[in-house]
Formats: C-alpha cells, structure tokens, sequence
C-alpha cells in the first residue's frame, strides 16, 4: 500500500487536488489520491464525481502542466520556459511567453495558498500515523479551517509571513510532452485567443 502513496521524491504522500478562488479560499478540495497518482487522472475523478469540480458555463481554470489542457482548464505553453524575476511583462518576447508569464504568477498564488496551509498546520507536513481516512479529514479539516480564518482576518495568515514564496517556486518547468486529443485542440485555440489579446 505503502508503495502507491510514495510521491516522486521518494516520501509517503497523499495527492490533494485544489481549486482556489482569488482571495486565496479553497472553493474544492478533492484530498485521498495516492501520491504516485498523476494529476490528469485526479482531475478527470474531481470532474466525474457525483459532487463534481464544478466549472461555470464560460469559466476557465487555469491548471498546471500535468492536469493537461482540457474542457475548461488551461495550461501553460509547452516548451515555453522562463525564470519569474528576469521577465517582467514588458521583458515578454511574444503573446506565448507573456500568457505564461501571467498564468505562472496565478499559479504561484496556488503553491503560497498550499505553502500557507502547510505552515499554519503542520500537522499536514507531519509523518502520517493515522489511518488513511483520518489523514484525508484532516486535510479537508484544516482547509475548512483556513477558509474561515481567510472569512474572518485574512491578516492573521498574510502578517505571520506564511504567504512568502520561495525562489523554488518561481522557476517554471518543462512542460511534459503529451498528445493532444480532440478537447484539448479547442482548448488550445482559446489559450491562443487569450494570449493574442494580452
């Protein structure tokens, strides 16, 4: 069992999918996947679930590289790499680096919001002797609590210096290389859109 929870840096894991609203609230929380499980098939689970990821009617989600692009999300441009403090907007060379270079600053706000609740509840970063169902409550627990502290004094969180990024997180990787399926084409084809009118 042991094995299909270790994540790709070799420690026990479980893989929690999120969806966080602009002022850094969990809106879903999908909290149990074993941590070797990719995010594409996390997120094809969230999005089938009788209480599913719900994704608005001409909404998007901006999603990170392994959720792949898909009906509703949005991923970065493969290949397209950077390094956040070297380009500003106006350092972008063209609609596909500048699209990326706002998705990533997005996307970060997702790591700090995780970072935060790593920080505030170390209990999440803690060698897990619980049983599997208990681990899973207490991630879902401690994201309830996080939003009511974000409901009630978001400062309380921002001030105690939980909401810094490292320079780790700034780097964006390479992309994985994936065929395109017929979904991610129209997809793709409104990431174009958005990035042309930046």
């Amino acid at each position: 069992m042991q094995g299909i929870f270790r994540s790709r840096k070799g420690g026990t894991t479980q893989n929690v999918l999120a969806a966080i609203t602009f002022d850094l609230k969990f809106s879903h929380v999908l909290a149990g996947w074993e941590g070797s499980a990719h995010d594409f098939h996390i997120l094809s689970d969230a999005l089938s679930r009788p209480r599913e990821l719900r994704i608005p009617e001409g909404k998007y989600y901006l999603a990170d590289a392994g959720y792949g692009i898909r009906n509703r999300c949005i991923t970065l441009y493969r290949g397209v790499r950077y390094y956040l403090k070297e380009f500003g907007a106006e350092g972008s060379e063209n609609a596909k680096e500048l699209f990326n270079l706002r998705h990533s600053s997005l996307r970060i706000t997702v790591e700090r919001v995780f970072g935060i609740l790593k920080k505030q509840f170390r209990v999440l970063d803690a060698e897990p002797f619980w049983n599997f169902q208990t681990q899973v409550d207490i991630v879902l627990a401690c994201c309830i609590i996080h939003n009511h502290i974000m409901g009630v004094d978001p400062s309380d969180l921002l001030n105690q210096g939980l909401y810094e990024a490292s320079e780790s997180d700034l780097i964006i990787p390479t992309l994985m290389e994936r065929e395109e399926k017929e979904g991610e084409r129209e997809w793709s084809a409104k990431r174009d859109k958005i990035a042309q009118t930046m």
